[in-house]
């Protein structure tokens, strides 16, 4: 049997296999974050799909930090009993499924929040709010409540995010942070914050209950995140209790080398953060989740056999294939179908959700 449908455990949580899906803006929740049957419906596909982990979307910790439309949401009670449901479908498949913590900083669209953007260093000319000293106090305790709300509604875990530009990355890159007290300068400084969520989240939700982050290698931008500092990062969460770590990169404002990249043609153009995994993996002893531009079994299976990662993420190949796993461990392992060119988002900035325009074109 692969290595790849091998059991695998981050905390007490244990994995059917070794593929995960990455945390994807579905552009499927009510207006008020509020989980919808559409939302369910995605959400048990993949785990009939046979993905080991789903991750859900970034879910907004506080209302200001709303990334986008339609954006799941976590920040108060009354939407527990929607993600109950969520989680119940998705367990009742023999799925397990974590939640994505997420706060957008500088990047919530105040037009449609109806609130000053947050940031973490004044930005001149522009209607922003620098982050004081009180809110990130709240922020911290905004992180925690929200892994609360999601273990009372049966999510097997959460997920930090701190990737792509995000306010926690921001708090990360001097591209975005200047700040000149304890929260700025250099790399404990700037993760301080990092610290300070895990430790409150770890408090609400219990040694045994599985945290993950999603962290930039790098944010391949001049005066960006460098991986020197994110190995440091890796280390200090790991030294503390962090359980995995999901590896990714770039930002947002940087199309050639975002997150999701253009253009995956061959076995060469996959796995663009492999390099920076293999230093991850050698200097932080925690399980290590590597994505970005995975499509090809034979370059997931390689990757766990040399160690560069534990576990496999994956985003817009399972948009197209929710049953891509499966197909995988039937025997058809050719590559899957998905094209990169990134439309699948296109429908759900409309309002109709996201998925694959190729594949509806063909069917």
């Amino acid at each position: 049997m692969s290595k790849m449908f091998e059991q695998t455990a981050i905390n007490s949580m244990v994995l059917s296999n070794r593929f995960v899906r990455s945390a994807t803006w579905e552009g499927m929740a009510a207006n008020d974050g509020a989980v919808t049957p559409g939302l369910v419906d995605t959400m048990v596909d993949l785990a009939k799909g046979g993905v080991g982990l789903i991750i859900t979307s970034h879910a907004y910790v506080r209302p200001e930090g709303q990334a986008g439309p339609w954006q799941l949401g976590i920040y108060k009670d009354e939407l527990i009993p929607g993600l109950r449901g969520m989680t119940k479908a998705v367990h009742d498949c023999g799925g397990k499924i974590v939640l994505q913590l997420a706060h957008a900083g500088r990047f919530a669209p105040g037009k449609l929040t109806g609130q000053t953007p947050l940031v973490v260093s004044e930005e001149p000319g522009k209607a922003y709010h620098e982050i004081t000293d009180q809110d990130i106090r709240e922020l911290v305790a905004a992180f925690a409540d929200g892994a609360g709300r999601a273990k009372a509604a049966g999510f097997d875990g959460v997920q930090i995010h701190s990737a792509h530009g995000y306010l926690l990355s921001q708090f990360l890159s001097p591209v975005f942070n200047r700040r000149r007290d304890a929260y700025g300068g250099d790399i404990q400084n700037r993760s301080r914050i990092h610290m300070q969520v895990y430790k409150a989240i770890r408090e609400a939700v219990g040694d045994d209950y599985p945290v993950l982050i999603k962290l930039n290698c790098s944010d391949f931008t001049d005066n960006g995140l460098t991986l020197e500092d994110s190995l440091q990062v890796g280390r200090l969460l790991a030294g503390i209790g962090l359980d995995a770590i999901e590896l990714s990169g770039g930002l947002l404002t940087n199309s050639k080398l975002s997150p999701s990249r253009f253009g995956i043609k061959t076995e060469e153009d996959e796995a663009y953060f492999k390099e920076e995994a293999r230093h991850f993996k050698s200097a932080v002893g925690i399980p290590l989740i590597l994505v970005g531009g995975m499509r090809s079994f034979s370059v997931a299976e390689r990757l766990v056999e040399e160690g560069v990662a534990d576990n496999i993420s994956m985003s817009r190949p399972l948009i197209r294939e929710p049953n891509l796993i499966n197909r995988w461990q039937s025997g058809d392992r050719s590559r899957a179908k998905c094209i990169s060119d990134n439309s699948c988002f296109k429908a759900a900035m409309s309002g109709n959700g996201v998925c694959c325009e190729v594949k509806n074109k063909k069917s």
